[in-house]
């Protein structure tokens, strides 16, 4: 049923691919449906909707949600876990990566625009199906792309603050405060929170997708608002973990394998696939170029998203997470041959000899952020394990929310609601996690430590940049980037292709 779904999925993206680049969105009028998807949709259980196109609005979530250059990089590279180093004349890019991780971006950096017509291209898809009289007559069709464009305004509310609110095709509107935005995606999830399927409908929203969106809403709320909803988060946590439909997977690696379908801790997932789900291409964003061997992936990687050494070290010895997570030492191709940093010895590309010879080997330490990053430096990205034979599109599903966050959440939620961290509710729900990976568990644990723990869950999840400013750590310090005090980064620019596009409806974000 997963295929089928990701099979109506990629003939909608196929059709919407080109990007909206105005308030208006009038370059996609034009798509509107995708092919018949029988009610049944991604795996499992009734979804109503009989005939009714859905997949256009999900097919969006193929598009910077785990890839280059949109949503994914630029919510990773700004914080203290990814980086993408300047390795001589590669990933230079006009130096909009070393801005962004610097937290010195202009309103004119690519992947800010990227996330921007992503997001807001979901919107459009949502508006548009939400015409359709089929769906009109469906409350429980309504309610779920009501929660999945609620979904693509949470990312507008986290990653750029003030923006327009538009519930039909085509239409201007004025710039919402953040506020607005909180109340209108909070009241679109509610109100049909109760007609919304139960079933797992897999890579699609049900009820307990809604509530888990609602969670991490009210977990943000007092950065968003100014008000603090802990004890709404919780609530909302409890919902997702008391449905009985979700459960910790044995093994944390499975969670993000290549063969994660359906895993028991996914409640809403991007269903990437290599063949009808395309998109999820990790695997050339991280590895070296000799590592086509290692994987015999079908095209040379690009050398390029890499982790701090702090971030890296933050994992002791024996966490299940760290040797699942990253990528270190020496590389050898899928026959256990040692691998050979291929024009090492030249120099190639301006960057410099490798002290530690042509041997590929992967070191936690990078040597610089520019200009001269040595190639091999860098401990990568393996949490999405790559399959032998991978393409640029990787098996992989990614989860927007999964048990193992939830639980999180509702201990973050207790232990704010308490003014205690090591209260017995929270230690145990972060203990849970710690067995599973391995590591002894907390007796006693603090604010400092609970960040760091959630660091190490969800690495690359797409949750980092939310917590560190909800932790007041985004102005903190760390390797290459200088501490700061400017709150207006805690919104990145509204982009500046979209300001000149608007003729005057946008207003730009302080501090730009």
């Amino acid at each position: 049923m997963k295929n089928i779904f990701k099979i109506l999925l990629m003939v909608v993206a196929m059709l919407s691919w080109q990007s909206c680049t105005d308030l208006e969105e009038e370059i996609l009028d034009n798509v509107t449906s995708v092919p018949d998807t029988g009610g049944g949709g991604g795996g499992g259980g009734g979804g109503g909707g009989g005939g009714v196109n859905i997949g256009a609005p999900y097919s969006v979530l193929f598009s910077g949600t785990a890839n280059h250059n949109s949503y994914f990089a630029v919510q990773e590279v700004s914080t203290d876990e990814v980086v993408i180093p300047q390795r001589g004349a590669d990933w230079f890019d006009g130096g909009t990566w070393l801005r962004v991780h610097r937290h010195e971006w202009t309103s004119e950096e690519g992947g800010f625009n990227g996330a921007w017509n992503d997001t807001y291209r979901g919107v459009f898809e949502c508006n548009t199906l939400l015409q359709n009289a089929e769906v009109q007559a469906d409350p429980a069709l309504t309610a779920e792309i009501r929660a999945l464009r609620a979904y693509f305004y949470f990312r507008l509310l986290d990653t750029f603050g003030n923006v327009p609110i538009t519930t039909t095709p085509g239409e201007t509107a004025p710039q919402s405060s953040r506020q607005e935005l909180f109340d209108f995606i909070e009241s679109e999830v509610l109100a049909g929170i109760d007609d919304m399927q139960e079933a797992l409908l897999y890579g699609r929203f049900n009820k307990w997708a809604a509530y888990a969106l609602l969670s991490k809403l009210y977990l943000n709320a007092e950065v968003y608002t100014g008000t603090p909803k802990w004890q709404e988060a919780a609530d909302a946590a409890d919902q997702v973990i008391n449905s009985g439909l979700y459960a910790l997977s044995e093994n944390y690696s499975d969670v993000f394998s290549p063969f994660n379908t359906q895993n028991s801790e996914h409640i809403f997932v991007v269903p990437f696939d290599q063949s009808t789900g395309l998109g999820f291409n990790l695997v050339q964003m991280t590895l070296h170029y000799p590592n086509q061997l290692t994987y015999r992936t079908q095209q040379q990687p690009w050398n390029g998203y890499a982790t701090l050494e702090e971030f890296y070290n933050s994992y002791e010895d024996g966490d299940e997470r760290k040797e699942n997570n990253f990528i270190v030492g020496t590389q050898r191709d899928a026959n256990g041959n040692i691998l050979l940093d291929v024009g090492f010895e030249n120099g190639q590309n301006g960057a410099p000899l490798d002290p530690d010879g042509a041997t590929l080997t992967f070191t936690p330490e990078i040597n610089m952020l520019q200009p001269n990053a040595l190639r091999q430096s860098g401990a990568r990205l393996g949490k999405f394990a790559f399959e032998i034979g991978t393409t640029p599109d990787m098996n992989n599903d990614y989860p927007i929310f999964r048990l193992g966050d939830i639980l999180l959440v509702k201990a973050e939620a207790v232990a704010r609601l308490n003014g205690n961290w090591s209260a017995p509710e929270t230690l145990m729900l972060v203990n849970m996690l710690r067995e599973r990976a391995g590591v002894s568990t907390y007796a006693t644990l603090d604010e400092n430590e609970f960040l760091a723990e959630r660091g190490r869950e969800v690495f690359i999840e797409s949750y980092r940049r939310q917590d560190l400013i909800r932790f007041d750590k985004w102005g903190d310090a760390w390797w290459e980037k200088p501490a700061h005090s400017d709150e207006n980064l805690e919104l990145f620019p509204i982009p500046l292709p979209q300001i000149n596009a608007a003729d005057g409806n946008l207003t730009q974000n302080p501090g730009y």
